[in-house]
């Protein structure tokens, strides 16, 4: 770049470089998207529609930045996982996360007409995002948890809150009423002594959100050379919906913390 005298502006700019050997997040949450979800006549209490599209955006941002190791994503938020010898531009956070969170808005736009083919968008949905670094593999394992038991709690309470509304016929209101207070025990003897509903039937989806990993496949493959059959491991971006609060997800692929 050509030096000039107005080349002194650059002084203004901030230094957000983040610390070396922390775990960074990337998190992207919907903005006012309860408005948006409304507006799109999303189902209620869950348009898997709406969440099976975070996850083709979230592999659509893996596909594209190879130090990505997990993202979790529920309702209308994803946390992407950079490992933490990262050095992908510079560790700069205004970048990482202005990338990130365009990317993932602009694979929403595209891939809105694959999930509602017969809704069309009425107006741009828009996101914000915010970095946050982590220390070691615990607290990283922490953050993970904590967003896994918010889906749980906040999915118990809207099956909860939408069955009174669209099948006990109360209002918003009084669905709020009925429920304020009320513990998980007392959301699942409810659910399922007046609606027989067994809320562990539930989708895997909706209770566990969905966790998004390079996972590795075997393929058997023709030797060009020898054309003899030899088996090769490749990497794929997956999706699944399970617990990840206890060990047996992280033992089973510890190639994750690790990498």
């Amino acid at each position: 770049m050509a030096k000039s005298k107005y080349e002194y502006v650059k002084n203004f700019e901030v230094n957000d470089f983040l610390l070396p050997d922390c775990w960074i997040v990337i998190r992207i949450d919907g903005h006012t998207f309860h408005k948006f979800v409304k507006d799109h006549d999303f189902k209620k209490p869950n348009d898997e529609r709406g969440l099976r599209l975070m996850n083709e955006c979230a592999k659509v941002v893996f596909n594209q930045f190879q130090d990505l190791v997990l993202a979790f994503g529920h309702s209308d938020e994803m946390s992407f996982v950079l490992h933490k010898s990262t050095t992908l531009f510079n560790r700069r956070a205004s970048k990482l996360q202005s990338l990130f969170v365009s990317l993932f808005a602009a694979s929403y736009v595209q891939l809105w007409p694959q999930f509602f083919n017969d809704f069309p968008l009425k107006y741009l949905p828009s996101f914000d995002s915010r970095t946050i670094l982590y220390p070691n593999d615990r607290v990283l394992r922490d953050y993970l948890s904590w967003r896994q038991v918010d889906c749980h709690i906040n999915n118990l309470y809207n099956t909860c809150f939408w069955t009174l509304v669209l099948i006990g016929n109360q209002t918003e209101q009084q669905a709020e009423q009925t429920l304020k207070g009320t513990l998980s025990d007392a959301k699942n003897e409810l659910l399922f002594t007046r609606f027989n509903i067994n809320y562990n039937n539930e989708p895997q989806i909706f209770k566990k959100g969905s966790i998004v990993f390079k996972d590795f496949i075997t393929k058997t493959v023709t030797n060009s050379a020898t054309g003899q059959l030899v088996e090769v491991k490749r990497k794929i971006v997956s999706v699944i919906h399970e617990d990840l609060i206890n060990d047996e997800f992280w033992n089973r692929r510890a190639w994750i913390l690790s990498e």
